[in-house]
């Protein structure tokens, strides 16, 4: 009984260490004085009503196509880098959800750079489809353009903060989730996404619920079970994680605190730090003395 009352206890200070440790990327990611990244407002509405293009070059708005759970991906087009790898993982987990796509949800990317055309959403679009490799209808997954005052009203609306550096943009990687309403219902940190992860996040937006972001230092306390396909605790690596901090903290505190500790212990026995010494010296001084006629006699 004593064994598991322990056990319990240890499952508990691990997994408050996880926590603890994932408070400073969660203000992070949810700061408001932060430059680019998600300012979460949880709760609100996204700007359904600003206008854009899609791939057929006819004006269209959010609210058109919501009535839905939506996953909303702000990206841009010619980017090189980190947005094909959130579209592609975002791609590779879509294929796998459940329900139909386009009736039971949607994925929605708008690109954030104003220059950008019908022609290379198309473009985009295709790559995508083929990153999902099956049939997959086309309005499922419409990909739009727009003007800056268009991009910007629903960035910041969603708190997505970005800026421009020359050609490039500099912005967070992950997906908005909406509810039919338009509704903020929970932030998903990319560039890469599991699809119990959207899964879960399409029925509680179905729902209306809100949820707050995971973050992903929390993430590596978990491991994922894809018989049961869900999250469960992961002791092992957590207590290795627990051992790893309590070592460096022993370490820490043996620096900081061995010579406070050695002072204090000789201010309580009456002798100060250079009246040790000076003993110590006096003691080396009379045994050379007493050795010294032993080896005279000799």
């Amino acid at each position: 009984m004593h064994k598991v009352k322990c056990l319990s206890g240890l499952r508990i200070i691990a997994f408050m260490t996880c926590l603890t440790l994932s408070l400073p990327l969660l203000a992070h990611e949810g700061g408001s004085d932060a430059a680019i990244g998600f300012n979460e407002k949880l709760g609100a509405r996204a700007d359904i009503d600003a206008s854009f293009i899609g791939e057929d070059g006819r004006p269209i708005t959010l609210r058109e196509l919501g009535g839905r759970p939506v996953l909303l991906a702000l990206s841009f087009y010619r980017c090189k880098d980190q947005c094909n790898t959130l579209l592609v993982g975002l791609a590779k987990a879509v294929r796998d959800l459940e329900g139909q796509p386009g009736k039971d949800w949607r994925v929605i990317t708008v690109s954030i750079n104003p220059l950008e055309t019908p022609a290379e959403a198309v473009k985009e679009k295709t790559i995508v489809a083929a990153t999902i490799g099956k049939p997959f209808p086309s309005d499922a997954w419409p990909f739009l353009v727009g003007d800056h005052d268009s991009i910007d009203r629903l960035a910041d609306s969603v708190g997505f903060s970005y800026r421009q550096v020359g050609e490039e943009f500099d912005h967070p990687l992950g997906v908005i989730m909406l509810s039919p309403e338009g509704k903020i219902v929970r932030y998903i940190q990319g560039p890469e996404f599991l699809p119990v992860d959207l899964g879960m996040a399409i029925m509680e937006s179905s729902k209306g619920l809100v949820r707050p972001t995971v973050a992903k230092m929390l993430r590596l306390c978990l491991t994922y079970d894809s018989k049961k396909k869900q999250y469960g605790f992961d002791f092992i690596r957590v207590a290795g994680l627990l051992s790893i901090l309590v070592a460096v903290a022993l370490a820490a505190f043996l620096v900081i605190a061995g010579p406070k500790r050695r002072a204090a212990h000789l201010a309580r026995s009456g002798a100060s730090p250079e009246g040790s010494k000076g003993l110590k010296v006096h003691e080396e001084t009379r045994q050379a003395g007493e050795e010294r006629p032993n080896q005279g006699g000799g």
